[in-house]
């Protein structure tokens, strides 16, 4: 099949999800407030093929986070360009400014930066483009933080007030993990998201595969645990039905995550998480996740095929144990979102059908897929530079979603139509009824999630620029969430047995 001549005609994305907001030149700022913090997300470009709606699933937590590490005599608050309301606010006017920075939206963060430069703010730039590209950034701030940002910013603030502010903070992940604040879930717009319960208990990953941004060189991140305490904790302080694990890998502990559930079950709450396949060694653990309140999974099988894993340096179980290992969590009643990365170097042409059908076949209930990107940084960028494969620097098309090297065994244009076949048909009519629960209880629900989340991404846009989104799911996960209870009392009296015909769970839309 010859992919390139697959691709269909342009997809829908209008402006507001494509263009930043306008920064009027024009403006005038308010007053500047002395010891007031502005902390800002800066916008993106949404890609067509995918959901909108995973763009308000969760809030970030690098900001919420940061917030949280706030000294008492200072005000903060928080802004995502991402919800589309418009540009961050000028009044009242910050005394500094903190900006995340993402390779992808480098560009719109130095925009931000000088915007508000121009009238007296203070900027800090933070996060790993700045980790990568020090230089490149500490030309468009007062200051940039490289490492971890709750650690560094009561520092930079007591700087701020005391007129000594330095061009460069240094800070690391090794401090406990355990002894940072909780996030200020309080300053997010909560109507804005399907949840605000975005949390994190662990930080790091056993795996340092050589494409995933944890591998960039000068990051050290080592494996750190929070108390189950403080996350169970945090969770029912914010009172939502549904939470996501937005850790690299929650199950790099097994140990851990066995107690972890052993919290979360009391707490009746449905949640997420991503994790590897090799969690289903043990299938006891599975099943005490569903107990406990878990409802999908994302993993990240990258490929079906075992050189390109070699070639990654990912430590998982075999590709032809994973429709097997699958099978686990749909005897839980958990449902499979499979991540796939489309272009190493042992993939051709067919790679695309294959993919696909496997999906199709072992029913995940969602996938999402993304073309292989060098990171700048990482052991794959530092091969395809020496390679001399790399084909741009635009690092605005650095999303997964644009091809920015040269193929081994197909052409760029193969590559960027194979991806395209795989999201038309994933969010296919036919895909869609394939792939629907092998129990026809669940069937009405998984098609209302699929159909809402998947294929509504012209309903997505009115509802994130309405703030609509709380209003309209969170009575469907609160459904789901009374479903899965009652799955759980029938699971538990299973005492272990497979669940998969009894299971009538339809996760939250992840």
């Amino acid at each position: 099949m010859n992919v390139a001549v697959t691709t269909k005609a342009k997809r829908w994305l209008p402006a507001e999800m494509s263009i930043a907001p306008k920064l009027d030149p024009d403006a005038i700022p308010g007053p500047l407030r002395r010891r007031y913090a502005l902390l800002i997300n800066p916008f993106y470009r949404k890609d067509p093929h995918a959901s909108f709606g995973k763009h308000v699933l969760t809030p970030t937590l690098a900001l919420t986070a940061t917030a949280a590490a706030t000294p008492a005599n200072w005000e903060v608050s928080y802004w995502d360009e991402n919800l589309l309301q418009g540009p961050p606010p000028l009044e009242p006017f910050p005394e500094i400014v903190g900006i995340t920075v993402h390779l992808t939206f480098a560009a719109r963060a130095y925009d931000l930066a000088r915007w508000y430069r121009q009238w007296g703010a203070k900027v800090v730039l933070g996060g790993l483009h700045v980790l990568t590209a020090p230089d490149e950034a500490a030309a468009h701030a007062d200051a940039i933080a490289l490492g971890e940002g709750v650690q560094l910013w009561p520092q930079i603030l007591a700087d701020v007030e005391a007129r000594r502010l330095q061009p460069v903070y240094r800070g690391d992940f090794r401090k406990p993990y355990r002894d940072d604040p909780p996030p200020r879930r309080d300053l997010l717009p909560r109507d804005s998201f399907l949840t605000t319960s975005s949390v994190i208990a662990t930080r790091g990953c056993h795996n340092r595969c050589g494409f995933c941004y944890l591998s960039t060189a000068g990051l050290h991140m080592p494996y750190r645990l929070r108390d189950v305490g403080q996350v169970s904790s945090e969770l029912a302080a914010d009172g939502q039905p549904y939470a996501v694990f937005v850790d690299n890998n929650l199950g790099s502990r097994p140990d851990y995550l066995r107690e972890l559930c052993g919290e979360l079950g009391a707490l009746g709450i449905i949640w997420s998480a991503a994790l590897t396949i090799d969690v289903t060694d043990d299938p006891s653990l599975v099943r005490e996740m569903a107990l406990a309140g878990c409802v999908g999974v994302f993993i990240g099988f990258e490929s079906l095929n075992a050189g390109n894993l070699e070639d990654a340096r990912k430590r998982t179980p075999a590709p032809h144990d994973y429709a097997r290992r699958v099978a686990i969590f749909h005897d839980n009643g958990i449902q499979v979102n499979g991540s796939f990365v489309l272009g190493f170097d042992h993939d051709d042409a067919s790679v695309f059908e294959r993919t696909i059908e496997w999906v199709e076949r072992n029913r995940l209930e969602c996938a999402t897929f993304h073309i292989l990107t060098p990171y700048p940084g990482t052991p794959l960028f530092a091969q395809l530079e020496s390679e001399g494969r790399i084909t741009h620097r635009d690092w605005r098309l650095y999303d997964t979603a644009h091809v920015v090297f040269e193929p081994k065994l197909m052409t760029a244009e193969e590559l960027a139509a194979g991806y395209e076949l795989c999201y038309d048909r994933l969010f296919s009519h036919p895909s869609i009824w394939r792939r629907r629960p092998q129990d026809w209880r669940a069937v009405p629900s998984y098609l209302a999630m699929s159909y809402l989340y998947k294929r509504s991404n012209r309903f997505w846009h009115l509802l994130i620029k309405h703030r609509l989104t709380a209003v309209v799911w969170r009575p469907l996960v609160e459904a789901n969430r009374r479903r899965h209870l009652k799955f759980r009392r029938r699971l538990a009296a299973l005492g272990g047995a497979a669940a998969r015909a009894s299971s009538i769970i339809v996760s939250a839309g992840v």
